[in-house]
């Protein structure tokens, strides 16, 4: 599976893509940050983080965009401006007919780190290792796109039993009626 996985945010947008299956070893195959002047208009970051998602996609063309899902935060022009850089990135992905996923920070640290309360070095040291890097991918935003990628490469085969049981439960309990 090659999953590209979105850090989302206007200033930085994160993005790394890795590929490979639960319990194998993974292969980085891209990493960087799209990144847009603070000082420029909204329309026009919006637009440049998009040409930077598409070019992304056009050159490692993932099977699957596991973006970070916003979440509320003291300071709501941040968080604006992250989902408004997540939605450019849903749409993106969309557009193209790839699968999104939403995995939330805690989701992505545990799934990392095997913590869902670990730090930035704590991510950034386990992509390093996981990934097989000289040296942590930087800035932070870069390794929190990596380890979305990673999140997703071993949650999915579990969210996809669980959704194929729910599916059936629900297929057997319309039967017995």
């Amino acid at each position: 599976m090659r999953v590209l996985g979105v850090d989302p945010g206007l200033t930085r947008c994160g993005v790394g893509v890795v590929e490979g299956v639960a319990g194998r070893p993974l292969t980085m195959l891209g990493v960087g940050v799209v990144r847009t002047p603070a000082d420029a208009e909204l329309g026009n970051r919006l637009v440049a983080i998009e040409q930077g998602i598409e070019e992304w996609l056009d050159t490692h063309r993932p099977e699957v965009v596991a973006v970070e899902r916003v979440f509320s935060q003291h300071n709501v022009s941040t968080v604006m401006g992250t989902a408004q850089a997540s939605a450019v990135a849903m749409l993106c992905a969309a557009r193209r007919g790839i699968p999104v996923a939403l995995h939330t920070p805690s989701e992505v640290k545990a799934a990392v780190t095997g913590s869902g309360r670990a730090d930035k070095a704590q991510v950034g040291a386990m992509v390093t290792r996981l990934l097989r890097l000289a040296a942590p991918p930087k800035p932070a935003d870069a390794a929190d796109a990596l380890a979305l990628a990673i999140c997703h490469i071993w949650r999915a085969p579990a969210q996809n039993r669980l959704q194929q049981a729910v599916a059936q439960h629900a297929v057997s309990k319309g039967r017995t009626r």
